[in-house]
């Protein structure tokens, strides 16, 4: 992978993370105004908010990104079809634009990982470093 599409892989996951965790914070911890008056808070908005805040907050940093965007990416194809996809067949029409773009960015992230800028590849550098070390010679010279 080139340097600068390596950059960008990453910048992709982190922007998405990112932006992900704000929806949750706004479900779970009032942010941005909290949930809209009149939209009761029920266990299906709990469940997306710990995935939105816990899942984002994940892929922000890069760490078990591969089943975390999975699990991302089918919340939001869920959430499509149960809030979006009755209000219309096209994403424009039923302001689903967003829901879209996160399940596929996700299904992206699921199937290419996380770029080299994470905590996943990071930790598989570590792992690989300590398997390359010659082991040190541990007889006694007399």
């Amino acid at each position: 992978m080139s340097r600068l599409a390596g950059i960008t892989h990453s910048l992709l996951r982190i922007v998405a993370g990112l932006l992900f965790i704000c929806p949750g914070g706004m479900k779970l911890l009032g942010w941005f105004g909290g949930m809209p008056a009149g939209v009761p808070m029920t266990p299906l908005l709990y469940t997306a908010g710990v995935i939105e805040l816990v899942g984002g907050t994940l892929i922000l940093l890069g760490l078990f990104t591969r089943p975390v965007a999975f699990i991302a990416s089918g919340e939001m194809a869920f959430a499509y079809f149960i809030g979006h996809f009755p209000n219309g067949f096209w994403p424009i029409q039923n302001h689903g634009e967003p829901a879209v773009l996160f399940c596929f960015i996700y299904l992206f992230l699921w199937g290419n990982g996380p770029g080299p800028i994470s905590l996943d590849h990071w930790i598989a550098r570590q792992k690989a470093g300590r398997r390359r070390s010659p082991e040190p010679d541990r007889r006694q010279s007399s």
